[in-house]
């Protein structure tokens, strides 16, 4: 018999014990007078569980008071510029001198565009709102052009008014000077798109479509030629028509004006000398509804499992005791 199958058989094998030592192990269990040991609190086991939660709450309190955040936003505040419809807000222009400088480059002369520009000025009072308002419809008139819509709102302290202006291609440049004289600028932006290609296109493909009418008129006519010429001579027109409807809102550029007060200072609170124990026992109180949330599940877990692992050895200690 080798090794291995004298292995197995000892493991196969069910040794029972005589009855003799049997009965002596039940006469010893049922007089054993010993109390059972129960686990009872001690300082150790409460130092085990205190420090974990303790740790928990010192990181809920650190992760979460407001210095923290308000520290994580005012990085964020220097780091980034701010942004007004897509326009860095660059700084007053004309604050230093007193004078405003031109804040937009001058539009093309020989080649047709859209000229777009946005200007945000701020005034010291509502007043100004209005003054500001009145102001710049005086220079739109002046230079030959005209309001495309005004909202204007006033509320206590503060106000603000929108408007659109519809201005002579050629002078959008003066008109954003003068206009910038009225507040201070907080942001400025200038689209430009060249529409003079696009045109050019287009007086292409209708030269093309007249040298096609001028074929077609030179044929005999029949009712399938008149057909063709008409459709010609719409698609020739229909080209026409939008081409001077690009040229001629081309001619006016679209300037965007806000004016706005500056928004007001919120009032400083004044705290009482208790005011910074009571957030810190908030502070403290919302760490403690952390770590009972996260800390909970997992004392629920090792209780579960310390429950499971003693019924298990008791089972086996009975087992042991009732083998006959």
């Amino acid at each position: 018999m080798s090794q291995r199958d004298l292995v197995a058989e000892l493991r196969a094998a069910r040794i029972e014990a005589p009855s003799e030592v049997r009965a002596r192990v039940r006469l010893i269990a049922a007089a054993d007078t010993t109390p059972v040991r129960r686990r009872t609190f001690t300082w150790r086991r409460a130092l085990i569980i205190a420090l974990p939660v303790a740790a928990a709450v010192a990181a809920t309190i650190v992760y979460t008071r407001p210095a923290h955040h308000a520290q994580n936003e005012l990085s964020l505040d220097r780091a980034t510029p701010a942004i007004v419809h897509g326009a860095v807000a660059s700084p007053p222009l004309g604050a230093a001198t007193g004078t405003p400088a031109p804040l937009a480059p001058a539009p093309s002369t020989t080649r047709v565009q859209r000229y777009g520009a946005y200007l945000a000025l701020r005034v010291p009072t509502p007043n100004g709102v209005s003054t500001g308002v009145k102001q710049a419809l005086r220079i739109t008139k002046a230079l030959g052009g005209y309001a495309g819509s005004v909202h204007a709102v006033t509320t206590g302290n503060t106000g603000s008014a929108d408007l659109t202006l519809k201005i002579p291609r050629t002078h959008v440049q003066e008109a954003i000077a003068r206009l910038s004289a009225i507040g201070t600028i907080t942001a400025e932006q200038v689209d430009i798109q060249d529409l003079q290609t696009t045109l050019n296109a287009t007086d292409r493909t209708i030269v093309r479509l007249q040298r096609q009418l001028a074929a077609l008129r030179a044929q005999p006519p029949s009712p399938v030629n008149t057909s063709r010429i008409d459709a010609l001579v719409r698609q020739i027109q229909g080209l026409q028509r939008a081409e001077a409807t690009t040229v001629r809102t081309a001619r006016y550029a679209t300037v965007r004006l806000h004016l706005g007060t500056a928004a007001p200072k919120p009032a400083k609170a004044h705290h009482g000398p208790l005011h910074g124990l009571g957030v810190a026992f908030r502070w403290l109180g919302i760490g403690a509804i952390y770590a009972l949330a996260l800390g909970t599940p997992l004392l629920l877990i090792l209780w579960l499992a310390w429950i499971a692992a003693r019924t298990i050895r008791r089972r086996r200690e009975d087992a042991l005791l009732s083998r006959s």
